[in-house]
C-alpha cells in the first residue's frame, strides 16, 4: 500500500513537471552584501507565498476544499485535502534546492539549477542548508506514504504565468484520478484510524 502511494507520487509530478526560471532573489545574489543578502532571506515568508497563494485560490474556486499547515501531520504540509486523501506542498526553488543534485560525500561540489542558484558567497553555508531541507522533505513524504497520504510537490517556477493554468490543470486532474482510483478499491482508506482525526469506538456488546 505505500509502494502505491510513493507511485502516485511520482505520477503527480510527471503531470506537474516544467521548466524552471530564475528567482529574484538568486539572480543578483552574488552581488549583494552579506547584510543586504541576510535581509532580503529575513524578508522570505515560509508561510502564506505568493506561489502558495495561487495555488490556493485555484483550488478554492474550483471547489476543491483543504486545510492549511496541519499540524497533526509530518512536515505541516501547506494544504491537505482529506477527501482526496492527499497533501500539497508548495515549495520555492531555491529553499527546497529544485533540480538540484547533492553529492553525499562532498558536500561543497555540487552544480546550480536554473531555477536554484547557489551563492558563491558562504557557498557551504548554503550547500548544507539546501541539503537539509531536501532531506527533510524526502524523510516526511515517506512518513506521509506509510500513513496512506498521496504528496503532490508544486515548484515554484511551475507557476509562472506562462505555465501556471498548464500546472494547476494537471493538479486537479491529479486530484480527481486518485480520488476515483481510491474509490474504486473493495478496501479504501478508513481516514478516521489517523490520531489526529480519531473519535471513540463504541463498545462492543
Amino acid at each position: 500500500m505505500i509502494q502505491e502511494q510513493v507511485i502516485w507520487s511520482i505520477i503527480a509530478v510527471q503531470y506537474l513537471k516544467g521548466k524552471s526560471l530564475y528567482l529574484s532573489y538568486c539572480i543578483e545574489m552574488d552581488h549583494l552584501t552579506s547584510q543586504q543578502r541576510h535581509k532580503n532571506m529575513a524578508a522570505i515568508h515560509s508561510k502564506d507565498t505568493k506561489p502558495e497563494m495561487i495555488v490556493r485560490r485555484w483550488l478554492w474556486k474550483r471547489g476543491f476544499r483543504y486545510r492549511l499547515n496541519h499540524k497533526g501531520l509530518p512536515g505541516h504540509p501547506d494544504l491537505v485535502l482529506r477527501k482526496y486523501r492527499t497533501c500539497v506542498f508548495v515549495n520555492g526553488c531555491f529553499w527546497h534546492g529544485h533540480y538540484i543534485t547533492i553529492n553525499n560525500n562532498q558536500d561543497t561540489i555540487i552544480e546550480s539549477s536554473e531555477c536554484c542558484k547557489i551563492p558563491k558567497t558562504n557557498r557551504e553555508f548554503w550547500v548544507k542548508k539546501i541539503r537539509r531541507n531536501k532531506e527533510r522533505d524526502k524523510e516526511e513524504q515517506h512518513k506521509l506514504a506509510a500513513k496512506g497520504w498521496h504528496c503532490i510537490t508544486i515548484w515554484e517556477c511551475e507557476l509562472t504565468p506562462k505555465k501556471r493554468e498548464e500546472t494547476l490543470k494537471s493538479l486537479a486532474f491529479t486530484l480527481n484520478h486518485i480520488y476515483l482510483q481510491d474509490h474504486s478499491k473493495s478496501k479504501m482508506y478508513d481516514v478516521k484510524r489517523e490520531v489526529e482525526f480519531e473519535m471513540p469506538m463504541a463498545a462492543e456488546e
